[in-house]
């Protein structure tokens, strides 16, 4: 957002916009267009349908890659991001008060700085730089409210020449920039400059000009002492908290990006060891801590209580962090089984507002775990209460703390077992926020972690048993993926379980190669060979092995054929006579030995294999399943076939 004076004019005639027919965005109407950004034209929009006002903005493409996507999607060299509009932003506030000589309140400004430090040290925690950061992108959504925009420029600023082309063109704006910005050289410490310029230039707007404000961010590139004369204007004219500036701002402008301090100590210098205070929550992490004598008083109570507890103590991490862990040894007749709905959001509600405390978040997790855990024990029928709210709040978890192992196989066991319970709906949401990539991304890169393997696989069991997979892309890998966790853990009966059920739903879907039928027939197996006393495992084996052998004569080849530990024939004989009492197994290798009973080759294999026994035995023991009786008999009839005589030359075959 630019301030009063800047160039507000409507498209000329014939000028293309988003606003234009035809165009796919053409439920916008184009209002007025604002001074061209770093990156490109700012266009004020409306919603023909809600009358709804959005910022536009329209960005040349940098490089091939957004070229080609911008072609792609729209028909044109744009990308057209639709933002958030509000009319005031702290440049409008600045101008405001430069015009009138007039100081900014402290207090406004306190209250304000914290909730930008909160965000920025929130980006910095993800390991985002703005790169963009001046007070026209800190927009203000009600009088004590601000937020952060522009976030794109983190993404688009890719191209150095074309960026310091566009830089070039408003030196205004180049001013908010760190020295070494100026050489396309982008770090957090970068965005300290940019934050220090927009301080220094809201505690100097009573006393100074737009023009010389400018000049005076660009002399601190290179002489850094032209701020001291600054900094004593400020204390001459009682500037609010000119102490606490006096101390921060030279920390934060130093030229050097090395020499810079950080967002945390930032936050430190102003909100505790300093005198501010700010609305925004996040920054109670800052709070003094309650000690844990009078926490632990607390918090003797029942349930009930201790939830009151963490109710009224919802700012204090540490608080909540003792609380959940005395709610981890209470006895299980305590928690108000099977799942105590106010417990749930309480915690939930919690990892929301402490997503950069990884304690908080791990033990959050636990206490989840823990009580899904005793739900299924003493009520198995119980189903896990599974909203958009708490799905969200996982993935954020994930988001905040990416490198954190033992958070992510929480996570994913959590998820796991509550998608395997709800609707297909919650798997498609999961999917679009890009859970399938995330578990083959740590499959692949967390090898030599055992708990993530097996979490990982059981979630994209889950994942790929009730949902709709819209993109099949990904799962291509998968193969290949469960290939290196099985070489890796050669005896683990989980991993191998988990494997199975995941390559049986992946040949349903169509997702194995033809080129990787063979070795996910051996993978399968092999897992039955070391686990035949797992009901599921060979149940998802045998079922696997129906899908590829149904479609490809290459994989029956491979289930018959000899090889070390023997043929999948006997491998066959040895399952029915371990689960000969298991009809759901028995159905399973019957439908196998339908499949591979179609190919006129493999006919003679069954034959000698003894395979006939085995098949009449089933026909005369399942005789009130429909569905086995149907499968032995498509199997004797092909086999009889095979072994009747050929009638001699020129004799025609009897029906």
């Amino acid at each position: 957002m630019l301030g009063p004076g800047s160039d507000r004019r409507r498209p000329t005639q014939g000028e293309r916009g988003p606003g234009s027919p035809g165009e796919p965005m053409e439920k916008y109407q184009v209002l007025y267009q604002l001074n061209p950004g770093a990156l490109g034209v700012n266009l004020v929009v409306e919603e023909m349908e809600t009358k709804v006002k959005h910022v536009i903005k329209q960005v040349e493409c940098m490089d091939d890659h957004y070229a080609s996507q911008a072609l792609e999607e729209i028909s044109s060299l744009y990308l057209c991001l639709v933002m958030e509009f509000n009319e005031l932003s702290f440049q409008e506030v600045i101008e405001d008060k430069r015009k009138a000589k007039e100081i900014i309140d402290s207090e406004w400004m306190q209250n304000v700085l914290g909730q930008v430090l909160d965000a920025l040290e929130y980006l910095h925690h993800l390991d985002i730089i703005h790169r963009n950061l001046k007070p026209s992108n800190i927009i203000l959504i009600s009088s004590d409210h601000c937020k952060l925009q522009d976030l794109s420029s983190n993404v688009l600023m890719t191209d150095k020449a074309k960026w310091n082309i566009r830089a070039e063109e408003d030196p205004f704006r180049k001013s908010w920039m760190a020295p070494e910005a100026l050489n396309f050289s982008f770090s957090h410490k970068s965005d300290i400059w940019s934050l220090g310029c927009i301080i220094l230039d809201m505690t100097s707007c009573s006393f100074m000009d737009g023009t010389e404000a400018m000049h005076l961010r660009k002399s601190l590139r290179q002489s850094p002492g032209s701020l001291k004369a600054v900094l004593k204007t400020m204390e001459e004219k009682q500037i609010p908290d000119v102490e606490t500036f006096g101390n921060l701002l030279p920390l934060m402008l130093q030229i050097d990006p090395s020499d810079r301090i950080t967002i945390k100590d930032v936050v430190h210098i102003t909100f505790v060891s300093g005198s501010f205070k700010s609305s925004c929550v996040s920054l109670t992490l800052h709070r003094q801590m309650v000690p844990a004598s009078i926490t632990d008083m607390l918090l003797e109570g029942n349930v009930a209580s201790i939830l009151e507890v963490m109710q009224k103590f919802s700012g204090w991490p540490e608080v909540q962090l003792r609380a959940m862990k005395r709610l981890l040894k209470m006895p299980a007749d305590q928690l108000g089984l099977p799942w105590p709905p106010e417990l749930v959001e309480v915690v939930v509600t919690t990892m929301q507002l402490h997503d950069r405390v990884l304690d908080v978040q791990l033990c959050a997790c636990s206490l989840l775990l823990h009580l899904l855990g005793q739900a299924l024990v003493y009520h198995p029928e119980a189903k896990a209460p599974c909203n958009q709210a708490i799905t969200s709040t996982l993935l954020s978890a994930l988001r905040s703390h990416p490198e954190e192992e033992p958070l992510l196989v929480m996570v994913y066991s959590l998820l796991a077992i509550t998608t395997t319970q709800e609707s297909e709906s919650l798997s498609d949401e999961l999917q679009k926020a890009g859970l399938l990539e995330h578990i083959l991304e740590h499959l692949n890169s967390s090898l030599e972690s055992r708990d993530v393997c097996a979490s990982g696989l059981g979630l994209l069991w889950a994942l790929l048993l009730d949902g709709i997979i819209v993109n099949k892309a990904p799962l291509e890998k998968v193969p290949d993926l469960i290939s290196q966790v099985l070489a890796t853990y050669p005896a683990d009966g989980e991993m191998a379980e988990a494997s199975c059920g995941v390559f049986w739903l992946l040949s349903l879907l169509g997702c194995i190669k033809e080129q990787q039928f063979e070795q996910v027939v051996a993978l399968l197996l092999q897992s039955i060979r070391l686990c035949q006393d797992r009901a599921l495992l060979v149940n998802n084996a045998y079922r696997g092995l129906a899908g590829l052998v149904k479609v490809s004569e290459l994989a029956a080849f491979k289930v018959v054929v000899q090889e070390e530990g023997g043929s999948g024939l006997s491998l066959i004989k040895e399952t029915y006579q371990l689960h000969r009492d298991n009809p759901e197994v028995v159905e399973n290798v019957g439908m196998l030995l339908v499949h591979l009973a179609s190919y006129e080759e493999i006919l003679p294999e069954l034959v000698s294999s003894g395979m006939k026994a085995l098949v009449q035995e089933i026909k005369e023991r399942f005789t009130s399943s429909l569905e086995l009786v149907s499968y032995a008999k498509k199997v004797l009839l092909r086999l009889e076939a095979a072994t009747s005589p050929s009638p001699p030359c020129g004799e025609a075959a009897q029906p």
